[in-house]
């Protein structure tokens, strides 16, 4: 697949923002330092539909290494997703998948978009769109030392528990997939202060959409489908929580504090999965651009 610089998605959300076109750079080629940064890193977010048109974000671990460029279009993932996963299973056959790799450390992270496939004990993708990100919103986190593996077990549903309620109202990052058929898929990051991801009944959850890059590449998908999934990490525990559902923009909705715009996502199905990872992050201080939620509404 080709990938036009800017879909009809995304161009129609840049006319509707009114924050003048802008175009990311990007092409199919992992460019010399995007090698070095993606070998350094421990953690894969990917975003994909499963057999049923279902779109989930799910994580993928290792030690350093385990992502490797094995060209200048093609990256190997040495994870796959496992049972009870909701896209285990999903890669035996090629599809359009998005991936961030992240250095919460650091602060960076890069997309690759591309078409992915199952190839032993790997994941493989080959590249379509290759970018760098700002480092807006991100949490800095330092790695610890990883818990003893475990097995992982799987919990399903069609709402969200108590329990995951106050995950969710807890956390500082989640991470969104979305895909539309024509363009392929994305998998990119949210982050804010703690609370400003709301649940807002068992099946809805809202959050502010705060100032980015306006490549709008989640929001011009979102235009030509609603499908979408997220995914909360568990840093501290390794549990995830995967959601998918559909999701829409509200553009007149600037009630919370730095917000352009607010995002409504209704929710299908939910899985919760424990013993995800082994891997295990101590938090050292929110993103200084982050808005301060105590200070009230707008």
């Amino acid at each position: 697949m080709t990938r036009p610089a800017l879909h009809e998605g995304e161009l129609a959300v840049q006319r509707r923002a009114a924050e003048g076109r802008r175009t990311p750079a990007y092409g199919p080629v992992i460019s010399g330092d995007f090698v070095d940064f993606i070998r350094r890193q421990r953690l894969a977010v990917i975003g994909a539909a499963d057999a049923a048109d279902d779109v989930w974000a799910t994580i993928l671990t290792g030690a350093q290494g385990f992502a490797d460029p094995l060209d200048a279009t093609t990256i190997a993932l040495r994870d796959v997703p496992p049972p009870g996963d909701p896209l285990h299973g999903a890669f035996e056959l090629a599809r359009d998948c998005g991936m961030i790799m992240l250095d919460p450390g650091a602060r960076k992270r890069i997309r690759a978009n591309g078409r992915v496939r199952r190839v032993g004990d790997r994941l493989v993708m080959h590249t379509e769109q290759v970018l760098r990100n700002c480092p807006k919103y991100i949490q800095q986190r330092e790695p610890v030392a990883d818990a003893e593996p475990a097995a992982a077990q799987a919990t399903c549903g069609t709402a969200i528990t108590a329990v995951q309620r106050q995950w969710i109202t807890d956390a500082d990052t989640f991470f969104i997939a979305s895909r539309t058929i024509r363009h392929g898929a994305d998998a990119s990051h949210r982050g804010g202060p703690p609370g400003f991801v709301t649940v807002a009944g068992p099946r809805e959850l809202t959050w502010p959409d705060y100032k980015g890059n306006s490549f709008y590449m989640t929001f011009g998908n979102l235009e030509l489908d609603p499908t979408c999934g997220l995914v909360f990490l568990d840093w501290s525990r390794g549990r995830t929580l995967h959601l998918t559902g559909r999701a829409w923009v509200d553009w007149n909705d600037r009630s919370v504090l730095g917000a352009l715009r607010t995002v409504r996502f209704q929710v299908k199905h939910v899985v919760q999965v424990d013993n995800a990872t082994a891997l295990r992050w101590r938090f050292v201080e929110y993103s200084p651009v982050n808005p301060n939620l105590k200070e009230g509404k707008e």
